[in-house]
């Protein structure tokens, strides 16, 4: 018998209908409060305790409950009808424009500092990947969260794939900027196409995720279909929508906000709720689905595994926006 030892930060799939699951809302205020101070090992050990808040249902063992982000899972249809898409327009609503979104056919140019460059379409990359489910938080600099099932794959897979030179360092994904299909290419004031980056070393961590689906179901359009990156412990403007291009640099790549706006957004953009941005207190955070606001925790929670990526970088606000 095959045996899958999930590793700490998936959730069950079993545990992805959010409609059953119930949450002891006062122990999760507690432990998430407890995760908002500091940045070294105290710090740490509070956003994982803040992570493993229990979520009492008899349905699931404590065996297949052993680890969870801390709150229960986003309905679904608040979830996938409440986002930012700015290629087809500023509102939250954005769900029903973003259904002319065209996704067949679909394919993603790998370029740059690699052995061979190469296009692939969609289907062909999904035979070459194996994929799972993981249970992530997703957190908006906008101050609003959700917890929702990703279909995808490690993005460390997706380097392998593209056989990086040793010389690369970053990588920089392109979105799709069709000018037929997204009446937001029209702002004036924004780069497009959107474009983000990433440092090598982020993009192999074990939380990075490449997205292609989500609630057991292909992304939907408004989500970034077909493929998105997911980046738990950022703010969710780093997660690149609808990729095109994946760029392998030596040198660290502007991004779309930071040129849009610099004082405001930088380059590594991790969640830290000490740091607010020119808009928006990062202290807490609105939960979609309920309204609930609750204390951020630094690396929304996840620094465990991300926060030696940063160990040897000053721990100032350039690290945070």
């Amino acid at each position: 018998m095959l045996i899958r030892h999930r590793p700490e930060w998936d959730l069950p799939e079993s545990a992805a209908t959010p409609q059953h699951i119930v949450m002891n809302r006062r122990a999760a205020l507690a432990g998430l409060g407890a995760a908002t101070m500091g940045f070294g090992a105290i710090g740490t050990a509070q956003a994982q305790s803040a992570m493993k808040v229990t979520i009492e249902d008899p349905g699931y063992s404590a065996a297949a409950m052993r680890f969870q982000p801390g709150r229960p899972l986003t309905p679904q249809k608040d979830a996938e009808r409440y986002n930012n898409f700015y290629e087809f327009g500023l509102s939250k609503d954005i769900w029903r424009a973003a259904q002319k979104l065209p996704i067949e056919p679909w394919t993603i140019k790998f370029d740059g500092l690699v052995e061979k460059p190469f296009t692939i379409s969609f289907d062909d990359l999904m035979k070459q990947v194996k994929t799972e489910t993981r249970v992530y938080r997703h957190r908006c600099v906008e101050a609003w969260a959700i917890t929702v099932p990703w279909e995808g794959f490690a993005m460390s897979d997706l380097v392998k794939l593209a056989k990086p030179l040793s010389s690369a360092k970053y990588l920089r994904f392109t979105s799709l900027a069709d000018a037929k299909t997204m009446p937001g290419l029209s702002i004036p004031f924004f780069p497009w196409p959107y474009h983000e980056g990433l440092t090598m070393a982020e993009a192999t961590n074990e939380l990075a995720f490449v997205g292609t689906g989500l609630y057991n179901q292909p992304m939907p359009k408004q989500d970034g279909a077909p493929i998105r990156v997911i980046l738990p412990w950022k703010y969710g403007f780093k997660s690149a929508k609808s990729i095109v291009r994946i760029e392998f640099v030596k040198d660290q790549p502007e991004t779309f906000w930071q040129k849009t706006s610099p004082d405001m957004y930088g380059f590594w953009a991790n969640v830290n709720p000490k740091f607010p941005t020119l808009r928006w207190s990062q202290a807490r955070e609105r939960i979609i689905g309920t309204d609930e606001t609750v204390p951020t925790v630094i690396y929304n929670g996840y620094s465990q595994w991300v926060a030696p990526l940063y160990a040897g970088m000053k721990q100032d606000r350039t690290l945070f926006m």
